[in-house]
């Protein structure tokens, strides 16, 4: 009784001390998660367990996002979750997306989750049309698109009309132009069968690294007024502050680099940016909405941190991560090296089976023909035989009849009449028996060449018979398969399933691979220099063969200014006019 009443009580304390919880659910580009969150728990707690869960290291980049009467709004990490201005109804829900935006993406995104989460994204964006992408690279940017999903252009598996239930350009760029799905499709597929042998994470990188430089690109928007009451557009990106017209997004009319800005201050609505330089005039602007205020503030902490941070030495944790990023790509380097060596073994295999099998069939077609023609002999040589057979017969019976004739010449002499015209009747006979005996004669002579003719022929189609089962008896007697070229060694047996194991390799990374490495990479930057102008000709070409069937009276106000920005000569890289400033003698900005 006393255990029974102990045990109950113990549960009791145990149901007591339970934290309660609520359920969160978390969107990324490309799943959906449910977490069960204790009350106290803060932004942290949550942010670091999403992380955890996709393994997301670079966790500087993202944050936890959600929205506030049509205003977006980050979770802060030293909040509590639920006193955020937040739905109270369960499941909680949050997005999951980039907060902040690399100026290289090449040199600073590390991961291949963090690659990937980017890529999806601003394809996103770019679709959305919420980045504005010119209509040949925008083709260039679907072409990677497909590449990182399907792989390696197949003309027996990617048939004609593979893509047309795929999103890949934007609305805008297909009404702007007289061309059916079909001949996107075949511009897209073109350039796809270029990109043979990326692997996914390449392909989605080359996708960000023409991404990057599109005027738009990781730059928040927000609706602003100057001293005057004039209505402006403030962008927030990774290289600092810049002001546009609110009917162009593409070109601002001023720009505050994050290393030229001595202090931002911030009161209730009003904004001070402060430049370095005290030569020139301060801006000062105004904000209707105090959670965009305060948005547009926690970008600028971010980014100018981020911006401070590029420019000093890597920390421990990232110098790791890179050296595990490249370790990772040399594994995956050689590992496509050796399936593209089993890959080539297997195909001079297959190869070398159907030369074989070719040969083989070829064998076997000349036996069969062999026989028939032994056949084809046999039958002739019986032919001329029973000719043979006949002449010789009829030869015969001509001699018989021959002699009979002379028989009734002598019995017509012996018995022939005294009387001259008896007699000279006897001569005529004698005369016509003669010319009959000597038709007769002739008849038997020419019957008996014919059979001697016949005999000889007969002996040449025996000795045709006879070569023809002499080369039957060769081919019967030849190997099926004739000595080849010794063959790589075999592959083994479970090679087919492409079972590869992680454990079961291992890698001895000496200096002088990590040298050679370094050699590769510096040769694949030279490559990339030359593909990068072979891609803008490209591009250009594309744009000239596509411009006869552009439509516009279709076009948009992007697309105009876009076109004026390209023949004024200022359609290049964003990033390439932005001197990167010295590491060292910055101030820290005040805000």
């Amino acid at each position: 009784m006393a255990g029974a009443i102990a045990s109950r009580m113990s549960f009791s304390s145990l149901k007591r001390k339970q934290p309660k919880t609520f359920t969160v659910r978390i969107v990324t580009m490309d799943a959906e998660m449910e977490f069960n969150c204790e009350m106290k728990w803060k932004g942290k707690d949550l942010f670091d367990l999403v992380c955890r869960t996709l393994g997301l290291r670079e966790t500087w980049f993202f944050g936890l996002q959600y929205t506030i009467k049509d205003t977006v709004a980050w979770l802060k990490m030293d909040k509590k979750v639920l006193d955020h201005d937040v739905s109270k109804e369960e499941p909680v829900t949050f997005h999951f997306l980039a907060k902040f935006y690399p100026e290289n993406a090449e040199e600073e995104l590390v991961q291949e989750i963090t690659q990937h989460l980017f890529f999806l994204q601003v394809k996103k964006q770019i679709l959305d049309e919420k980045i504005y992408c010119p209509p040949e690279a925008s083709v260039l940017l679907a072409s990677y698109a497909v590449q990182a999903k399907y792989g390696d252009y197949d003309p027996s598996v990617h048939k004609r009309g593979f893509l047309a239930q795929e999103e890949l350009l934007p609305k805008r760029v297909i009404n702007l132009y007289q061309m059916t799905p079909e001949m996107w499709e075949e511009r897209i597929t073109a350039w796809y069968a270029e990109h043979r042998g990326r692997a996914r994470d390449e392909a989605e990188m080359e996708y960000l690294k023409i991404a990057q430089d599109l005027e738009m690109y990781g730059v928040n928007y927000f609706t602003i007024r100057n001293k005057k009451g004039t209505e402006l557009l403030l962008g927030v990106d990774a290289l600092g502050l810049h002001i546009y017209d609110p009917e162009n997004r593409l070109t601002p009319k001023i720009s505050f680099p994050w290393n030229e800005i001595r202090n931002i201050s911030y009161s209730d609505k009003e904004f001070t940016i402060k430049p370095l330089d005290k030569k020139i005039d301060v801006f000062k602007f105004n904000s209707s909405k105090l959670r965009v205020n305060k948005l547009i503030l926690q970008l600028c902490i971010g980014n100018h941190d981020l911006f401070m941070r590029r420019r000093k030495a890597d920390s421990l944790e990232v110098q790791q991560m890179k050296a595990q990023a490249r370790e990772e790509k040399a594994r995956k380097q050689m590992e496509r090296q050796r399936l593209a060596r089993e890959k080539q073994m297997r195909e001079e295999a297959e190869r070398t089976r159907d030369e074989l099998e070719r040969r083989l069939l070829q064998m076997k077609e000349e036996a069969t023909m062999a026989n028939e023609a032994l056949m084809r002999s046999e039958e002739t040589a019986d032919l001329l035989a029973e000719k043979a057979q006949i002449t010789e017969e009829e030869a015969k019976l001509l001699a018989q009849k021959a002699a009979e004739a002379e028989q009734e010449m002598q019995r017509i002499k012996a018995t022939a009449i005294r009387t001259e015209e008896e007699k000279r009747l006897m001569e005529q006979k004698v005369l016509e028996a003669e010319v009959l005996a000597l038709k007769m004669a002739e008849e038997s002579e020419r019957r008996a060449k014919e059979a001697d003719q016949l005999k000889q022929d007969l002996q040449e189609a025996r000795e045709a018979e006879r070569r023809a089962k002499q080369k039957l008896l060769e081919i019967t007697t030849k190997p099926a398969y004739p000595p080849m070229n010794p063959l790589p060694a075999p592959l083994p047996p479970d090679m087919a399933s492409f079972n590869l194991v992680g454990d079961s390799l291992s890698f001895d990374f000496k200096d002088t691979d990590m040298k050679r490495l370094s050699m590769e990479i510096e040769k694949e930057k030279v490559e990339y220099m030359e593909k990068s102008k072979h891609l803008q000709e490209q591009l250009n070409e594309l744009k000239t063969e596509i411009e006869a069937l552009r439509l516009k009276e279709r076009e948009t106000a992007l697309d105009m200014l876009h076109s004026e920005s390209s023949d004024r000569g200022g359609g290049g890289s964003k990033h390439s006019t932005i001197k990167k400033p010295q590491a060292q003698g910055r101030r820290p900005i005040c805000i």
